[in-house]
């Protein structure tokens, strides 16, 4: 094991150390990376935590990904599109209760209807938010997969400033097993440099535990992450969905590594990283009932909480056992407040929550 003084000062790791660093499975060791990583976030980014409120736009997908729920071949999914004025509710109430962002996320469409709603939306959201905490109205992260440099660069004028576009692995090989062929890795690399030239801060992220995984390809995906130069990580599980062809195939999976492995996996991101935001994302409570609150401990600062209208709700299942299903927006909020205040961090309220890495990289040289 890396001596713990390197852990807390060096950011230069190999993907031998790295994979080492999330291979750890004594309890002293990954306390030892633990506290290092909360560290390392805390001297960097702070103790604030940042809200992203979650809006699931719509659960209609053009892509047959064989490990997600909402795919197109799935033909019992009940499938849903909000309007734009939901969308924009729920971006206010978002407003009022001083989240300072939104996300909104949706199974991947490319027609001009979908990019037309998204465009207004957006732009509503900006006019409509707009007070003296939000000169600018709430930030706007968006998530609706692979899309052509125009789209993006919609999205970017009408007033979205982040998107993020899960790689789900780097690995080549092992992004074919888990994707039809219609689908490619080199598309979504170019999809991911297409965003970087619409003026977007850019997000990726990956499932940890599929099938064939190894500690080196999770390193690996960090080094993927630093050679992109990401500014903000959106990962966790990889929970079985049992109406798709990795569920199909009796892959289980222990919950307690993947837990393990999955938080291992921020703080090892986080020590690469250290000024990048990094999510604590709802698959963690899945497995966990306080998941969430250990993805922060382990270097995570951005929380999403669910704001997707309730009768909708269990529609957007990518993974089952999706927490927060039968909460009101209000309930989610204040359970989250108790989970953030219960691990000593604080809520950054009417803030965009930018990574320090994306401000300095457009600050002026």
């Amino acid at each position: 094991m890396i001596d713990a003084a390197d852990l807390r000062t060096r950011s230069d790791f190999s993907i031998d150390e790295m994979a080492e660093i999330l291979g750890a499975t004594r309890p002293d060791e990954i306390e030892e990376i633990r506290r290092a990583a909360e560290n390392v976030l805390l001297e960097n980014c702070g103790s604030e935590v940042y809200y992203r409120g979650l809006i699931e736009y719509s659960n209609i997908c053009q892509c047959d990904c064989c490990y997600c729920g909402i795919r197109r071949s799935n033909k019992g999914v009940h499938r849903y599109e909000l309007s734009v004025e939901q969308i924009v509710d729920a971006a206010k109430w978002c407003a009022q209760e001083r989240y300072g962002s939104v996300v909104i996320q949706s199974g991947e469409r490319r027609d001009k209807a979908f990019i037309k709603t998204i465009v207004e939306a957006v732009r509503l959201i900006k006019r409509e938010t707009r007070s003296d905490a939000l000169p600018q109205g709430l930030g706007i992260t968006l998530s609706l997969g692979e899309q052509s440099l125009d789209s993006y660069r919609h999205f970017r004028e009408a007033g979205a400033h982040r998107y993020l576009l899960r790689i789900e692995t780097s690995d080549p090989s092992l992004f074919a097993q888990i994707h039809p062929n219609e689908q490619s890795f080199q598309s979504r690399l170019e999809s991911l440099d297409a965003l970087r030239e619409a003026g977007f801060q850019v997000g990726t992220g990956v499932m940890i535990g599929l099938p064939g995984q190894t500690t080196r390809h999770l390193a690996g995906d960090i080094a993927f992450f630093k050679e992109k130069d990401i500014d903000m990580i959106g990962m966790g599980p990889f929970i079985p969905h049992e109406a798709t062809p990795i569920g199909q195939t009796g892959y289980e999976i222990d919950r307690s590594t993947q837990v393990q492995r999955s938080l291992l996996m921020i703080a090892m991101t986080r020590l690469a990283m250290p000024d990048i935001n990094i999510a604590a994302t709802t698959a963690l409570q899945a497995l966990d009932p306080i998941g969430r609150e250990k993805g922060l401990k382990y270097g995570a600062n951005v929380i999403m909480p669910l704001l997707t209208p309730s009768e909708v709700r269990s529609d957007y299942l990518l993974y089952p056992g999706k927490p927060c299903l039968d909460e009101s927006a209000s309930q989610c909020r204040a359970c989250l407040e108790a989970r953030i205040s219960s691990i000593g961090r604080t809520i950054g309220y009417d803030k965009w929550g930018d990574s320090r890495h994306a401000l300095e990289r457009a600050a002026p040289k």
